[in-house]
């Protein structure tokens, strides 16, 4: 009797041990100390949407070769005259990269998440939105591969929008413009993005 109390109570510890082995793997973080996720915002599920750091957003960009410029020469998100990825979302400078490497374009972001924006819930503050310059190359693959909606506005195939507004694109990014949470090895601590995605 006593033989069969004691395998119960190891058959027992084991199925509990495994059930919080199952539910470790439900939330996405950066290892700790990564350089390009640190103070990132862990979710849990797949559809990560971290938060990250002006350097954070800016580190990423310079090493998928994509460019940066303000008015004013700044990085201060309290400023319009400053360009600030400070609180952008994960999928936005996903989408931003994701467009890139569709593309082959050169890429210059003139507006973040800095102050100035029109607001609302997809708005630049909060790290939805980002302006890109003008460029024959960026206008011709945009109209060219995207659905027209009117009013110089385009989606994307994934649901992202391009508002042609006057001088630069206005572009908000719902989600990562076609990767997937799952490929972003940075999100779970690893290194390096996917290759060869397409869209955005």
């Amino acid at each position: 009797m006593l033989r069969r109390t004691a395998a119960t109570g190891f058959g027992i510890v084991m199925l509990a041990a495994g059930a919080l082995v199952g539910t470790a793997n439900t939330t996405y973080a950066a290892a700790p100390g990564s350089p390009d996720t640190a103070g990132a915002t862990a979710q849990a599920g797949p559809g990560l949407l971290a938060k990250l750091s002006h350097a954070q957003a800016t580190s990423t960009f310079r090493a998928a070769g994509i460019s940066w410029s303000s008015s004013g020469g700044c990085s201060d998100r309290n400023n319009a005259t400053c360009t600030s990825f400070d609180q952008i979302n994960s999928a936005t400078v996903d989408g931003v990269i994701t467009l890139k490497r569709a593309t082959g374009c050169a890429i210059n972001l003139t507006g973040g998440t800095e102050t100035g924006h029109a607001s609302g819930t997809y708005s630049h503050w909060n790290g939805y939105k980002v302006d890109f310059s003008l460029s024959s190359c960026l206008t011709n693959y945009i109209t060219g591969t995207f659905t027209s909606i009117g009013g110089s506005k385009w989606k994307s195939g994934s649901g992202n929008l391009y508002y042609k507004e006057g001088d630069h694109w206005d572009v908000t990014y719902y989600n990562c413009g076609g990767c997937l949470a799952a490929q972003r090895g940075w999100a779970a601590g690893g290194a390096g993005r996917p290759a060869g995605l397409n869209g955005a």
